[in-house]
């Protein structure tokens, strides 16, 4: 993956001379192979990789959108402070990355029969630990609904799917076997993650890539071509959802200002269906740039650059004392604390109007990286900044440290990454860090009492002698 990097950089290095803003584009460019060089251990979870990829990702997306521009990021509609928030942004990944390499760099190696113990177990059974998973899954998202107060663990439960599919991958990619019922499982993941709110059909995506890196896949010519049909597949689809979301929304809500979902699951599909079979109305330029402006997420860093210059929060460290306000009053205890909104302390910063956002149902961030910027300014939102690495990281460097297989450690690293990351730089300060804490506290229950069970009724089926740790 590092390789890649380089071989990134020095393409973007020569296209550097030819864009709107040079320096930016090749310090940008050479921005992935520098953070997995700080990260570069063989024991970093590979959801460390992942979190850092996903962010640097959003951010590099505002230098190629100034391409298609024809302008430099500091002469946009948002003004010059984009150009601003874009380095910040890299700054603040280096520094996240160096967070993760101070805390996490002295991993132990695996033993040889740590790093295979998930291979004892038989296909057929894993694959029925999957189908339960996804079953727990969606009992734990039903719930979080009814009881509002025990989202947040109950969303963090949820992530028990992750872990599974994220083992199965590995299974099948470290022993050969299994291989159709994980296509089937990947086609399932995708159709049900079309048929929600969101686009959580790229999540498969993300599992089944970090997993193949987990699993130490051989860089070989048929990788690179399956690396690289994975990602085409991954932007078709991106591109497709890009195209119907507005409408589909609007369908599935019956036009109303909410996320609540009023149409029975076959006529959403049959809903998909149709437009899949008119894919060749969409006009593809045009849901390009839609696609790469919505992923690209420095446009309201830059508003809210902005707007603390001009016009400084009148109470110090307001974000991170509301944040932690927030995580240490649950809602269990206090029924009457006032939900945050995203949207509402987006207008706050940026004193902007989110219409268009509230009127497709959908939540608005700045993120937590301007939320820091907010309170410390810069250089002092990296300290904001490393705070959060490192506590990211304790978590993290807790269960790699578990006595589990080594391949189910990294699992749960992967759905904390992903509940931590999965939107990447639109995590709101507050949302990070509630979700950090109650995702520690669900899982930390989940290794010690379900796991074991787990394990013991795997290894019984294999028929091999009861045991506990690998």
């Amino acid at each position: 993956l590092r390789r890649v990097a380089f071989y990134f950089a020095v393409v973007n290095l020569f296209v550097a001379p030819f864009v709107p803003d040079p320096f930016s584009h090749a310090v940008g460019g050479a921005t992935p192979f520098a953070l997995l060089s700080i990260i570069g251990q063989p024991t970093m979870p590979k959801g460390v990789a992942f979190f850092l990829l996903w962010q640097w990702a959003q951010t590099f997306s505002r230098a190629l959108q100034s391409i298609f521009d024809g302008e430099s990021m500091a002469n946009g509609i948002a003004g010059p402070d984009v150009l601003q928030a874009y380095w910040y942004a890299l700054s603040s990944l280096i520094v996240l990355a160096l967070a993760f390499r101070l805390v996490l760099g002295g991993i132990k190696s695996p033993t040889v029969r740590d790093y295979y113990a998930h291979e004892r177990w038989r296909a057929q059974d894993l694959i029925l630990v999957y189908v339960g998973s996804i079953a727990a899954s969606v009992f734990f998202n039903i719930a979080s609904r009814q009881v509002g107060s025990l989202d947040q663990p109950l969303f963090a439960a949820s992530q028990v799917k992750v872990v599974a599919l994220f083992l199965l991958c590995t299974y099948v990619f470290t022993t050969g076997r299994g291989g159709g019922t994980l296509l089937a499982a990947i086609f399932i993941e995708i159709l049900v993650g079309f048929t929600g709110f969101l686009s959580d059909f790229r999540a498969v995506f993300i599992y089944v890539a970090f997993a193949a890196l987990a699993a130490r896949v051989r860089w070989t010519f048929t990788a690179s071509a399956a690396a690289v049909i994975w990602l085409a597949l991954l932007l078709l689809l991106a591109l497709f959802w890009t195209s119907v979301k507005v409408e589909y929304r609007d369908y599935v809500t019956g036009e109303t200002e909410s996320q609540q979902i009023r149409v029975p699951l076959d006529e959403r599909m049959a809903y998909l269906g149709d437009k899949a079979l008119n894919i060749g109305d969409t006009k593809w330029g045009e849901t390009s740039y839609m696609l790469l402006i919505r992923f690209a997420y420095v446009d309201i860093f830059g508003q809210v650059i902005g707007v603390a210059e001009n016009a400084p929060e009148a109470v110090p460290m307001r974000q991170w004392k509301d944040a932690l306000s927030h995580v240490l009053q649950p809602r269990v205890l206090f029924p009457g604390k006032a939900a945050l909104s995203d949207t509402d302390v987006y207008m706050r910063l940026t004193r902007a109007d989110p219409t268009e956002y509230v009127r497709l149902g959908t939540s608005i961030s700045v993120g937590y990286m301007a939320e820091n910027y907010v309170d410390l300014g810069f250089p002092g939102m990296l300290a904001g900044i490393f705070v959060i690495g490192v506590m990211l990281a304790l978590v993290m460097k807790y269960f790699m440290a578990r006595p589990l297989p080594w391949m189910l450690r990294e699992g749960i690293v992967m759905a904390f990454a992903f509940s931590a990351g999965g939107v990447g730089m639109e995590m709101s300060l507050p949302k990070m860090l509630g979700g950090m804490l109650m995702f520690f506290l669900v899982w930390s229950l989940i290794a010690k009492f379900a796991l074991p069970m787990v394990m013991r009724w795997l290894d019984q089926r294999a028929g091999l002698p009861r045991t506990t740790t690998p």
